[in-house]
């Protein structure tokens, strides 16, 4: 006959059990302390002022810094970023419980970490791709590019908006001016009964008013923009979320195929991906030594300069055009050849177009050439060319011929297909299963440190999952 098993709050352990006995031998966290207690933290990037301090003898006695590493590293393996949420974990959850060796600090103490030891962050994310290489777990056969968008940590309703802005001034004025006629209306009543200070007072509050959101106007004008938060100016609005607009970071992570372990990671304030390709690659060759058989990436990143300066760094680069073959039209630019040798274009009618001169874009780092068309009046075609009446001009970046390799590149469609497995699942699994959909801190710095941290932990995550 079986018994119940119930619990026994009352026996007394006469020899207590070993703090190393609390962790099973396949534990993940025994695997992080490994990984911090062998990283020289001198390699860290440690300033001369935070060395001192670790080994500083005088005030009150400090956590030391690989203490604090591993509990916040362990966090992040498990969906835990707030620090509150870490201090309570401290106290309540085993594997933290070990990690500090039952030491419990405070919230403040968790979060002054990182404003402190931010860097020496970024520089854990190196440290856990060497780990990754040395276990052999990086194959430089495919990688892939992607950036996605997560919300700042202010929320939109809370921003500097101008269409808003401008609309409360506006409502504002209208408010003021109805309530001075009334002030002066009743000035001229012979009957009103002493002075009533209720429509001055009211008058005052919206003036203070005005002037507060005419200096939010005054800083919407100095930064140039449309949209700032004051607690948050680095934040851009971005499309993040479902598809809404809100204060966002485009954070950009370049992943390994064979095991899914992220290389190189980066946060940017910019709205899109287009300038972003070179620096990740650079980024990618200082952390590896190299780049892979082919990198692959969507349309986003697709510039002339990003592909010239990919071909120029040695790096056979992929990436998705906006537009297919079968999408553009008979008479669309990439249906124009040019020769290198004459300097001229050909169009699909095969009528010669010379060097016209240059033209310089704004939003393009190179000048680009133009090539005319000297026939176009008296062409067949010329309506269905185009809709100058001046004629057609074709222009030709410097980084022409890189932009066509790209668009002829072997095998292009298994590659980009690839791609979604390797990079848009290691974001799903940082948004979906780890939770992190917005930012815990403001400003750009942070918010760099942050991501650095999130990509360390997912490669430690890889590296676990390649144990067991």
């Amino acid at each position: 006959m079986s018994r119940e098993i119930r619990p026994d709050y009352q026996t007394q352990h006469l020899f207590p059990q070993s703090l190393e006995d609390w962790i099973e031998a396949d534990h993940p966290a025994r695997f992080v302390r490994e990984f911090v207690d062998a990283i020289d933290l001198s390699t860290l990037g440690l300033t001369e002022e935070q060395e001192a301090r670790r080994h500083d003898t005088h005030g009150r006695p400090h956590y030391a810094v690989d203490m604090l590493l591993k509990l916040w590293l362990y966090a992040y393996m498990n969906r835990i970023r707030s620090s509150r949420a870490l201090e309570r974990g401290c106290r309540d959850v085993l594997p933290l419980i070990w990690l500090a060796s039952k030491h419990v600090p405070d919230h403040n103490t968790l979060w002054r970490f990182w404003k402190r030891y931010r860097a020496t962050i970024r520089n854990l994310f190196l440290q856990s791709v060497r780990v990754a290489i040395r276990e052999n777990l990086v194959g430089m056969v495919l990688h892939a590019l992607d950036g996605t968008k997560i919300r700042s940590a202010s929320s939109k309703r809370s921003g500097l908006h101008r269409a808003d802005v401008r609309k409360a001034i506006d409502k504002l004025d209208e408010q003021i001016e109805q309530l001075e006629r009334q002030i002066a209306a009743e000035g001229e009543d012979d009957d009103k009964q002493g002075p009533d200070d209720r429509l001055p007072k009211q008058l005052e509050e919206r003036e203070v008013l005005r002037t507060r959101i005419k200096e939010s106007l005054a800083a919407l004008d100095q930064a140039g923009r449309e949209h700032m938060h004051p607690l948050d100016p680095d934040a851009r609005m971005m499309v993040s979320g479902g598809g809404r607009m809100s204060f966002a970071y485009n954070a950009q992570a370049l992943v390994d195929q064979k095991q899914g372990v992220i290389l190189s990671a980066d946060v940017t304030s910019e709205e899109n991906d287009e300038h972003q390709l070179e620096p990740m690659l650079r980024q990618t060759r200082e952390n590896v030594g190299s780049y892979a058989e082919t990198t692959v990436m969507d349309s986003g990143y697709h510039t002339a300069a990003g592909l010239g300066a990919a071909e120029a760094m040695g790096a056979d680069v992929l990436v998705a055009v906006k537009e297919k073959d079968h999408q553009i039209g008979p008479y669309h630019t990439a249906r124009f050849t040019y020769d290198a040798m004459t300097d001229s274009v050909q169009c699909p009618e095969g009528q010669r177009l010379d060097r016209q001169g240059t033209r310089k874009h704004k939003q393009k780092p190179n000048a680009l050439n133009t090539y005319h068309c000297k026939v176009f009046k008296s062409c067949p075609m010329a309506t269905e060319c185009s809709r100058d009446p001046r004629g057609r001009v074709i222009e030709i970046s410097p980084h022409h011929e890189a932009v066509k390799r790209n668009r002829q590149h072997p095998n292009a469609r298994a590659l980009l297909i690839q791609r979604q497995s390797v990079v848009e699942r290691a974001f799903a699994e940082i948004k979906e299963t780890l939770g992190l959909r917005r930012w815990s801190f403001r400003g750009l710095e942070l918010v760099k440190a942050q991501w650095s941290m999130m990509c360390a932990a997912m490669n430690l995550r890889r590296l676990v999952a390649a144990r067991i």
